[in-house]
Protein backbone atom coordinates (compact mmCIF):
# COMPACT_ATOMS: atom_id res chain seq x y z
CA UNK A 1 0.00 0.00 0.00
CA UNK A 2 1.26 3.22 -0.87
CA UNK A 3 2.93 5.41 2.16
CA UNK A 4 2.29 8.90 3.64
CA UNK A 5 3.58 11.41 6.03
CA UNK A 6 0.93 14.01 7.51
CA UNK A 7 2.23 16.56 9.12
CA UNK A 8 0.00 18.36 12.00
CA UNK A 9 -0.47 21.13 13.65
CA UNK A 10 -3.12 21.99 16.33
CA UNK A 11 -5.85 24.29 15.79
CA UNK A 12 -7.26 26.21 18.82
CA UNK A 13 -9.62 24.13 19.40
CA UNK A 14 -7.29 21.31 19.60
CA UNK A 15 -4.36 24.07 22.21
CA UNK A 16 -7.81 23.92 24.44
CA UNK A 17 -8.26 20.14 24.25
CA UNK A 18 -4.45 19.09 24.80
CA UNK A 19 -5.46 17.00 27.56
CA UNK A 20 -7.65 14.83 25.32
CA UNK A 21 -4.60 14.37 22.47
CA UNK A 22 -3.92 10.56 23.19
CA UNK A 23 -7.71 10.13 23.19
CA UNK A 24 -8.11 11.96 20.06
CA UNK A 25 -5.02 10.31 18.44
CA UNK A 26 -6.67 6.95 19.36
CA UNK A 27 -9.90 8.19 17.81
CA UNK A 28 -7.80 8.89 14.70
CA UNK A 29 -6.29 5.24 14.40
CA UNK A 30 -9.92 3.56 14.05
CA UNK A 31 -10.99 6.19 11.97
CA UNK A 32 -8.45 5.89 9.56
CA UNK A 33 -8.94 1.40 9.92
CA UNK A 34 -12.37 2.52 9.22
CA UNK A 35 -11.50 3.76 5.84
CA UNK A 36 -8.90 1.04 4.82
CA UNK A 37 -5.89 3.11 5.95
CA UNK A 38 -3.58 2.13 8.74
CA UNK A 39 -1.84 4.76 11.04
CA UNK A 40 2.13 2.98 11.17
CA UNK A 41 3.35 5.48 13.54
CA UNK A 42 2.09 8.55 15.43
CA UNK A 43 4.55 11.30 17.70
CA UNK A 44 4.66 14.22 18.96
CA UNK A 45 7.14 16.44 18.26
CA UNK A 46 8.79 19.66 18.72
CA UNK A 47 9.01 22.27 16.53
CA UNK A 48 6.81 23.59 13.71
CA UNK A 49 4.16 20.58 13.70
CA UNK A 50 3.03 19.60 16.72
CA UNK A 51 2.27 15.58 15.59
CA UNK A 52 3.79 13.40 12.54
CA UNK A 53 1.91 10.52 11.27
CA UNK A 54 3.04 7.73 9.28
CA UNK A 55 -0.42 6.31 7.57
CA UNK A 56 -0.80 3.48 4.65
CA UNK A 57 -3.69 3.48 2.50
CA UNK A 58 -4.87 2.41 -0.84
CA UNK A 59 -4.88 5.06 -3.03
CA UNK A 60 -4.54 9.10 -2.87
CA UNK A 61 -7.83 9.32 -2.74
CA UNK A 62 -8.78 7.67 -0.09
CA UNK A 63 -5.47 9.28 2.46
CA UNK A 64 -7.08 12.83 1.10
CA UNK A 65 -10.80 11.83 2.03
CA UNK A 66 -9.42 10.75 5.66
CA UNK A 67 -7.25 13.74 6.29
CA UNK A 68 -10.14 15.54 5.07
CA UNK A 69 -12.52 14.21 7.74
CA UNK A 70 -9.77 14.37 10.23
CA UNK A 71 -9.05 18.33 9.71
CA UNK A 72 -13.16 18.83 9.56
CA UNK A 73 -13.40 17.59 13.53
CA UNK A 74 -11.83 21.14 14.17
CA UNK A 75 -8.49 19.88 16.17
CA UNK A 76 -5.90 20.04 13.53
CA UNK A 77 -5.09 21.18 10.04
CA UNK A 78 -3.15 18.42 8.12
CA UNK A 79 -0.49 18.44 5.59
CA UNK A 80 -0.05 14.99 3.76
CA UNK A 81 2.93 14.00 1.71
CA UNK A 82 3.05 10.75 -0.23
CA UNK A 83 6.15 8.84 1.04
CA UNK A 84 8.57 6.22 -1.26
CA UNK A 85 10.44 3.45 0.13
CA UNK A 86 14.08 2.65 -0.96
CA UNK A 87 12.90 0.42 -3.60
CA UNK A 88 9.89 2.83 -4.70
CA UNK A 89 12.68 5.19 -5.68
CA UNK A 90 14.70 3.05 -7.51
CA UNK A 91 11.97 2.50 -9.66
CA UNK A 92 11.13 6.17 -10.52
CA UNK A 93 14.49 7.09 -10.48
CA UNK A 94 14.94 4.16 -13.50
CA UNK A 95 12.01 5.53 -15.36
CA UNK A 96 13.53 9.36 -15.31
Amino acid sequence: MPRYVLLLNWTEQGVKNYKQTADRAAAAKQAFEKKGCRVTDCVWTLGPYDLVLSAEAPDDETITGVSIALGALGNVKTTTMRAFSEDEIRKIVQKA
